[in-house]
């Protein structure tokens, strides 16, 4: 049996090594998919601008926030700020950048936001985290390296991501740190900040300065990360200042609303998208009044709901129909667009898991969305960061790189010559054309099996989530953290501990 499994790993390994071809971002040749028309999108663009003229949207005590609104022409009511219709637009418009660059530490993983590009990130915030071998828990900070390694490890991955999974075994006023540390030490990739607390985005800031240098974060974006609505129409206070230190050291934030249609918006597609234009506009107007020109990407997350229970439902038409609509908004605007994932309701890596995140992964690819959020890991509505469903994904996501290429008109992908010198009724199997291609023709899982039924059932029956298994332990077992100056490393590690002395510990 051991000689058979060993036939089986071997066999994974040789196709995960024949398709690799690491790539720090996506380019897409295919034309991004349109819903609507012209006139249909400038009708959800007049309804989001009466939101913000009639309605409004509260900024939760945020006092600079309001003075620089009042400043900028803004009607305010208390913490009510109403927009005059088209203010909000034209201050993104007027200095926020079209396509920007995050730097990561290696240089060649750096990412481009915007334009064609897609950039894949793992799963965000889940409290809990689940494997085969221990079920469901609650996330440590080694869960947490070790999708960070993971992350890092996977070439479908282009990202690092941010809170990859809560660490609940470190205190909440400090765990930032060492969560930074890992993005910053055990890999190389674009990374997001911390954003719980504003002196939290100034630490991420301050240790991106020790790890790349105070010049190279001062004229680069080294750090990216997420900034919620607390929908509907409330930006608070705590996303507010997360988001100014960012934007004062120009580095880059997504604004995003996170809306549960039907109970955080109406329950249609053409409001859920205006208000969600309609946040994502208010909130990247104050970002360019912080600081001009500083990055932002317009974000979306909206999820269907059961009216039955209340809870939120995934790869449903609706969402994907919203997210068809906001990318195209983020065209016209002119702003990178960030939404998607692999998204599922199911607990564990099941058929649920597989259908629903392969029909929010469509929507996701086919929408030209450039920067995707939770694109490996994600159960049980986010609140579960999955191994076994972080392997299966980043497989798929490898099955998405070959998709996005498009369709090879070069003279080898037309192969004609294949056809001018083959006779009718021969195969094709042995010709030179097929031995020449054979290797990178198609895309080769190395998670699925397509071996004979006498041989799988010989090899232990075992299914996609068993193989997945052990695969992520395999590739933490291998992973080589990249180099970093033994001197950065020491200074980094002396003002983390210097930070965590100088307060006590706290659960908020």
């Amino acid at each position: 049996m051991s000689r058979r499994a060993g036939g089986r790993a071997a066999r994974q390994a040789a196709r995960l090594q024949a398709v690799v071809e690491s790539v720090p971002f996506l380019t897409r040749t295919l034309a991004p998919l349109e819903v609507l028309s012209d006139e249909g999108l400038a009708l959800v663009e007049e309804n989001a601008e009466t939101i913000l003229e009639r309605v409004g949207v509260e900024f939760r005590d945020a006092p600079d926030a309001i003075a620089l609104l009042t400043d900028a022409g803004a009607e305010i009511d208390g913490e009510r700020v109403r927009f005059p219709r088209g203010l909000a637009r034209l201050l993104v418009q007027a200095t926020a950048p079209r396509e920007f660059t995050q730097l990561a530490r290696n240089p060649e993983r750096s990412v481009v936001f915007g334009g064609a590009h897609t950039i894949f990130a793992p799963a965000y915030g889940s409290p809990f985290v689940r494997d085969l071998d221990e079920g469901r828990r609650y996330g440590t900070i080694e869960d947490f390296r070790n999708f960070v390694r993971l992350a890092n490890a996977s070439p479908w991955l282009h990202h690092s991501g941010g809170t990859v999974c809560e660490p609940v075994d470190l205190p909440v006023n400090k765990r930032h740190y060492d969560m930074v540390a890992a993005h910053l030490t055990l890999g190389d990739k674009p990374f997001m900040g911390s954003v719980t607390h504003p002196q939290r985005a100034r630490d991420t800031v301050d240790m991106a300065r020790i790890v790349f240098g105070s010049d190279v974060v001062e004229q680069n974006t080294v750090v990216f990360s997420l900034i919620n609505a607390n929908s509907p129409l409330v930006w608070d206070s705590t996303m507010l200042g997360a988001a100014r230190a960012y934007a004062e050291a120009n580095q880059a934030v997504m604004m995003t609303p996170f809306i549960l249609a039907g109970a955080m918006s109406p329950a249609t597609v053409a409001a859920t998208a205006a208000q969600t234009l309609a946040e994502s506009l208010a909130g990247m107007a104050y970002v360019q009044l912080v600081r001009p020109g500083a990055p932002v990407v317009l974000g979306s997350f909206a999820s269907s709901m059961s009216m039955q229970s209340g809870a939120p439902t995934f790869g449903t038409p609706e969402p994907a129909l919203v997210l068809y609509t906001m990318a195209s908004l983020a065209r016209r605007l002119g702003v990178p667009f960030r939404s998607g994932g692999a998204l599922t309701a199911s607990k564990i890596p099941d058929a649920q898991a597989a259908y629903e995140s392969a029909n929010t992964m469509q929507p996701t690819m086919l929408g030209g969305t450039n920067f995707v959020l939770h694109a490996a890991g994600w159960l049980e509505g986010g609140l579960t960061m999955g191994y076994e469903k972080f392997v299966l994904d980043a497989d798929q996501l490898g099955m998405w790189h070959a998709f996005a290429n498009g369709v090879d008109l070069s003279e080898n992908g037309q192969a004609l010559d294949a056809f001018l010198t083959n006779e009718p009724g021969t195969h094709f199997l042995g010709h030179a054309h097929t031995l020449a291609n054979f290797e990178s023709a198609f895309y080769r899982s190395p998670v699925a099996d397509n071996s004979s039924f006498e041989q799988w059932e010989a090899e232990g029956a075992s299914d996609a989530a068993v193989r997945a298994n052990g695969l992520w332990k395999r590739a933490l077992a291998e992973y080589e953290p990249p180099p970093l100056d033994d001197a950065i490393q020491e200074e980094l590690d002396e003002w983390i501990e210097q930070k965590k002395a100088s307060f006590p510990d706290s659960d908020v």
